[in-house]
């Protein structure tokens, strides 16, 4: 990182967040978490790490699309903002210990905790696996875990549908303490996002797979589409009848983009009272979103084609990561009394 005096050390956290390399990153991630670690990076040492084996326990039979992700995924990074000289990028695969981290930790949680887990319990009825569950899928709680310790991380930004994932990794720590007879890892500590789920423009959970978000990468007439397409009040026949403003799509996105929430609080209450029609309040986003995502889009496009520093950055960071992860690896293989790992 690029402050290394001792004042700066004792006040700056370890911090890890990503994503899985399953399709390119949209608004919600935007709003959620990407200008969130843009301001993080400043502020403390943080790590992104895309997690391609994690998008493999669901998406073995796409690994070949898994894999052509993984670069469009740091094009959306480095597009919004993430500076990868005080922001390390690591890749997933390319940190062998993470595999061997997540293998021990195995050894300590049980099957029945792993199925009690409410986001994963979420997820396999969502995907509707039922009985052919993959193993690596129940256990990716597990592998979390292992990426969280790997880089001695303290604070882990996340949505609160994460904090199982959290509580189940400080169960890990504790476990591992108590094996030890001593402290090993630190716990960590949440840090939950301010910003409301962003819906998708159909009213529905933003989502890659159901085509119902606004990319990065959105050209500005898919962007022009989408805002056209966007759900708000079906009962708002007319201009004058008064328009629901809770679960309308529109609104949510102004209240996430919108520079001027004073105007935004004027515009609801102007809704709500009727008078106000949802073609006014479409342009009006129409063009914060042409403005907000075409300095990204132009920054993408240039990095995309220089494909070799992409590369460079993958390398660079995970040489890093490897360094922190190699050093935890072997304070867990002691508690397990294993010998030294091979150099």
């Amino acid at each position: 990182m690029s402050d290394h005096t001792p004042t700066a050390a004792a006040s700056r956290e370890r911090i890890l967040t990503g994503d899985r390399p399953t399709g390119p990153l949209h608004l919600g991630h935007y709003a959620g978490s990407l200008r969130n670690r843009v301001r993080l990076q400043s502020m403390h040492e943080q790590t992104i790490l895309v997690a391609d084996l994690q998008a493999l326990t669901d998406n073995a039979r796409r690994a070949a699309e898994v894999r052509g992700n993984v670069r469009e995924l740091v094009l959306d990074y480095l597009a919004v903002g993430i500076d990868p000289t005080v922001t390390n990028i690591a890749l997933q695969s390319a940190i062998p210990e993470l595999a061997e981290l997540t293998m021990l930790y195995l050894n300590l949680v049980t099957v029945a905790r792993l199925e009690r887990n409410p986001t994963v319990k979420a997820e396999i009825e969502q995907r509707g696996f039922a009985r052919d569950l993959p193993a690596g899928f129940l256990a990716y709680p597990v592998s979390q875990a292992a990426d969280i310790t790997a880089l001695r991380a303290t604070l882990v930004p996340v949505g609160e549908d994460q904090l199982p994932m959290i509580e189940q990794t400080n169960e890990i720590v504790r476990r591992l303490a108590h094996l030890a007879g001593r402290p090993v890892l630190p716990e960590c500590r949440v840090l939950l996002s301010e910003t409301p789920r962003l819906p998708g423009i159909d009213g529905r959970k933003a989502s890659k797979s159901l085509g119902n978000a606004i990319a990065l990468s959105a050209a500005p007439d898919e962007i022009s589409a989408a805002v056209r397409a966007m759900y708000t009040d079906p009962g708002h026949l007319r201009v004058d009848d008064p328009g629901r403003v809770a679960g309308n799509v529109v609104f949510a996105h102004l209240r996430a983009f919108d520079p001027d929430q004073d105007a935004v609080a004027e515009l609801e209450a102007h809704y709500a009272r009727g008078g106000l029609g949802d073609r006014v309040l479409k342009r009006r986003l129409e063009e914060l979103l042409q403005s907000l995502l075409a300095p990204i889009r132009t920054r993408r496009a240039e990095l995309a084609d220089d494909p070799a520093s992409v590369l460079a950055i993958l390398e660079r960071g995970s040489a890093c990561a490897r360094e922190t992860a190699a050093s935890v690896l072997a304070d867990v293989r002691g508690v397990f009394h294993l010998a030294p790992a091979a150099p």
